[in-house]
C-alpha cells in the first residue's frame, strides 16, 4: 500500500479543500483524474462557497454531497440544488460553462469533488448534466454503503460514465471490520474522510490517500462507528492526457484552443445566467509558442 499525501487548496469562498490527485505520486485512479475533499466545514450564513463560471473541456465533474447544499448552474440553463447523499455530474466534452455557491442561508459544507477524463472517443461529446437523487444504499457488515459509481456485489448505480470505474461511500454505523470486494483488474484507492480506519492492519490518516494498486480481489477495512470512507477503483487509463487548470486534453493543442476560446468569450462555452459575480481569469499557458 502506498501513502498519498494530499495539500490544501482554496475553491472559493475562502473554502479550503485537501486536494490529493494529481499529485506527483500518483496522477490518476483509472480514469478519475481530480479529487478534491471539501471540508466538513462550518461558516456563516452569506458565505461558504462560491466559484464564479469557469470553463471545462475533456472530462466529467462528479460531486458527492455528504453535508450542506450546493447550488449549480451551467451554461446548458441548468438551475440544480444538491443535497447529502446525491451526485451532481456534468459532462463537459467539447466544452461548458458553470459556477458553485452554497446555498442562501446555508451553514455547512462537506462533499467530495472528482473529475473523470473522457476517453478519446468521447472527449468532444456534446456537453451534458445529469442529476441523481437516488443512489443503491444497504447495509452490511455494520457499515452503510452508498454506490456512486459503477457496480459493486449485485448492486448497479445509475451514474452515466463512459469508463470502467467505482466509487462507493462508507459509512460506519458501528465499530466494524468489513470485507471489501475489489476487481482484480481495478486499481484502487481508498480515502479517509473523517474518523478512525484502517486497512490491511495499517491505520489510515484522514484526507492521506491509500493507493491499494492492481490485482487484488480483497481488502480488510476497519472502520470506527461514525467514520467515513470512499473507495474508487477503475481500470488504469490507457491514454496519455494533459491536465491543466479546469481542462483535460489529449494535447496540448487541445487545451490551447480551449484557453483561447474562453478568453475570446467564443460561443463554445456558452453563459452561465444567474449568477452574480465576475468570471474566472485563466492563468497563462504554461507552453511558449502557444
Amino acid at each position: 500500500m502506498d501513502r498519498i499525501a494530499s495539500r490544501r487548496a482554496e475553491i472559493g469562498g475562502g473554502i479550503t479543500v485537501d486536494r490529493v490527485l494529481p499529485s506527483r505520486h500518483r496522477r490518476m485512479i483509472g480514469a478519475w483524474c481530480f479529487l478534491d475533499h471539501a471540508g466538513p466545514a462550518v461558516f456563516t450564513p452569506g458565505t461558504g462557497m462560491r466559484v464564479g463560471p469557469h470553463p471545462h473541456i475533456g472530462l466529467q465533474t462528479f460531486t458527492w454531497m455528504i453535508e450542506g447544499e450546493v447550488l449549480h448552474r451551467d451554461s446548458l440553463g441548468n438551475v440544480q440544488m444538491i443535497r447529502p447523499g446525491q451526485v451532481n455530474l456534468m459532462t463537459a466534452g467539447r466544452g461548458i460553462a458553470h459556477t458553485e455557491e452554497s446555498a442562501q442561508g446555508e451553514t455547512a459544507l462537506h462533499a467530495v469533488q472528482l473529475w473523470i477524463a473522457l476517453p478519446a472517443e468521447a472527449s468532444e461529446c456534446p456537453p451534458a448534466f445529469d442529476h441523481y437523487a437516488d443512489l443503491p444504499v444497504w447495509d452490511e457488515q455494520g457499515c452503510r454503503f452508498t454506490l456512486v459509481a459503477g457496480d459493486y456485489r449485485g448492486h448497479v448505480a445509475p451514474t452515466r460514465i463512459h469508463s470502467p470505474l467505482q466509487g462507493v461511500d462508507l459509512l460506519g454505523m458501528r465499530d466494524s471490520v468489513v470485507d471489501l470486494a475489489l476487481k482484480p483488474e481495478f486499481e484502487y484507492g481508498l480515502l479517509l474522510l473523517e474518523g478512525e480506519a484502517g486497512i490491511d492492519g495499517e491505520t489510515l490518516r484522514v484526507n492521506e490517500l491509500a493507493y491499494l494498486g492492481l490485482g487484488r480481489g480483497a481488502a480488510a477495512l476497519t472502520l470506527r462507528k461514525g467514520s467515513r470512507a470512499i473507495v474508487l477503483g477503475g481500470e488504469p487509463f490507457g491514454e496519455q492526457i494533459l491536465l491543466w487548470w479546469n481542462f483535460v486534453g489529449h494535447g496540448k493543442d487541445a487545451i490551447a484552443r480551449a484557453w483561447r476560446d474562453w478568453e475570446a468569450g467564443a460561443a463554445r462555452f456558452g453563459r452561465v445566467q444567474g449568477y452574480d459575480g465576475p468570471a474566472l481569469v485563466a492563468p497563462p499557458l504554461p507552453w511558449p509558442g502557444y
